[in-house]
Parts: structure tokens; sequence; C-alpha cells
């Protein structure tokens, strides 16, 4: 892999174009998500994901698509209406990261050389689950023109889970639930992730650390990532009657309901290319931003943070 160093497309476009078309080539996905070992600093095992395991994960091969998504643990009151008669799930998260593949060569190639990261779920992660989407996610709206993110997120930015009780409507009208909530002008960004069910039987990933079991109300789940511009255009959203129209469906087929706010979104590998964040680490990547040092995405300078293969 070479540096990602393509340019976003132009600013002016932010508010009218559509980018989701650019997730098309990551066929095949693994959501994963995950809880920070009880008594580990939230500075340093952010800190640590993001520099340490981070940039090590960028570097397996296989890899087409590597996004980490922080969540926050500090607000959890109020991010998302729940209706009556659907539970609040119970699980507490720090994060979700996507691993996407162009094909199921490469997702092959990276499962045969992940366990190389096993260490790391020792020192970070009390609870890592990885969903497996074997046909990928789909992006229904994507108005952001940054195709790399890395940093704190720039948009209200939600990842909501659904449980619908493996009812067999459930899927379906999830769906549609999502493509009705994308046309909403005020929808930045929305993301479906439909991922298998998931088998306590068959743990995924296969590391001898950390707990890689999850409650029968996270087996069968839908994931939207839903962004906005702010707080406020979110909340007038759910009073809206687009929201409203939509709350009988939402009682009819939902059991629970998590919502988990993102406060970083942090991108290591785009189209199968290695990014500065994924390269040099996420915060270094964030300096050579706001120093405007475009030497350092150079080839004359990254290339002498890629060691040559031996022969």
């Amino acid at each position: 892999m070479t540096q990602h160093n393509r340019p976003s497309a132009p600013t002016q476009f932010a508010d009218t174009a559509n980018f989701a078309a650019r997730d098309e080539n990551v066929r095949c996905l693994s959501y994963g998500v995950l809880r920070k070992l009880a008594g580990l600093p939230q500075d340093l095992f952010a800190d640590y994901w993001r520099d340490v395991l981070g940039t090590l994960c960028a570097r397996l091969p296989g890899i087409s698509y590597y996004v980490q998504h922080h969540f926050s643990q500090d607000h959890s009151a109020n991010l998302w209406p729940l209706p009556d008669g659907v539970r609040r799930m119970d699980v507490v998260l720090d994060g979700a990261a996507e691993i996407g593949f162009a094909d199921i060569d490469g997702l092959n190639r990276y499962a045969e050389a992940s366990p190389v990261l096993f260490g790391d779920v020792f020192h970070l992660f009390e609870h890592i689950v990885a969903y497996s989407l074997p046909r990928g996610s789909l992006t229904l709206v994507d108005r952001e023109p940054d195709d790399i993110p890395n940093g704190p997120d720039r948009l209200h930015r939600l990842h909501l889970h659904l449980n619908g009780g493996s009812g067999e409507g459930f899927r379906p009208w999830l769906s549609e639930w999502a493509s009705h909530l994308a046309s909403a002008p005020a929808v930045r960004k929305l993301r479906l992730h439909l991922p298998e069910p998931y088998d306590n039987a068959r743990p995924s990933p296969p590391s001898p650390h950390g707990d890689h079991r999850v409650s029968d109300e996270r087996k069968d789940i839908g994931v939207i990532e839903i962004g906005f511009a702010t707080a406020l255009t979110a909340r007038e959203f759910c009073e809206s009657e687009t929201y409203r129209a939509t709350i009988a469906d939402q009682r009819k087929y939902l059991r629970s309901f998590g919502a988990f706010l993102v406060t970083g979104v942090y991108t290591y590998v785009r189209d199968g290319v290695i990014t500065t964040a994924g390269l040099r680490g996420s915060r270094t990547a964030e300096l050579i931003e706001r120093m405007g040092a475009v030497n350092q995405t150079r080839d004359e300078v990254t290339r002498r943070f890629v060691q040559a293969p031996h022969r």
C-alpha cells in the first residue's frame, strides 16, 4: 500500500453532492464493537487504540478500508427518542471499528495475519465482538466531502443499534426506515449495516483474550450510522413529521435500542491505500494537517516510513 494523498471533493459542493458511491468498493466488511478494560484510563485507551493498534492494523494484508469510531462515555442522555414499548439496550461500548475488503481473498489474507493483533486485545479490551457483513454495508447518503476524516467528529453522529427480536419483517422494515431517514435534507450521512446474526459458539475475533459473547438482544441486530450538522439539527429532525410518522412502525418492529454518540472518526486505510494516519499515527496526521506540512505527505518523506521487503 502507498500513502493516501488524493484530494477531497471541493467543499463548495458539500451541501448538494452525495458521495455515497465511493463506498461501493468495500464488498465485504467486519463491524466490530468494543469496550475498554475496566480501570484503564479513557485517554490512555483512546490514544493507544488510535496510534498503536491503529497503525499496526492498517499494515496488515488484504485490508481495503479501516475506520475507527470512538464513542462518548460522558454523553448518553437524550441522544435519540425511545418510543414507548421499546427497551434501552443493556450494553456499554467505547467504540466501533469497520474493517473492509474488496473481496473474499482480501478477507482471508487479513484473517491469516490478524493473530498479531491479539496481544492488544489483552492490553485494551474487556469486550470485543466483530459482526460479519459478507456482502458489505450500504451508504445511502454521504454529503461530507472529506473521505478520510481523522480527528474530532465534525458531525453530530450516532451509531444506532437496533434489535427486532429476530422478527420476520424486521430487516425489510429497517432497510425501508433507513431509506426514509436518508431522504431527509437534515441527514448528512447515513450508513446501514445489516450483519449476519452473531453466533456465540463461534466467537469473533478468535482471540484468546477478552469477552466475545453477546446477549440475546445483541445477536441479531441492525446498525444505522446517522450524522447531522449539529445536535440541534438532530433534535429538530426527531421532532419533525418526517420522523414522527415512523414511530408507530418503530413500536411494531423494534424490541430494544441503543444510541452511541461518536466523538472522533479516524481513517487508516481507504480504497486499499494507507492514509497518513495509518502510516504515521492519527495524532501525527492531525499535526501535519494543522501545520499544512504538505512536504510530509510527499513520496520522498513517506517512503522512509515503509520498510522495504526482505529478499
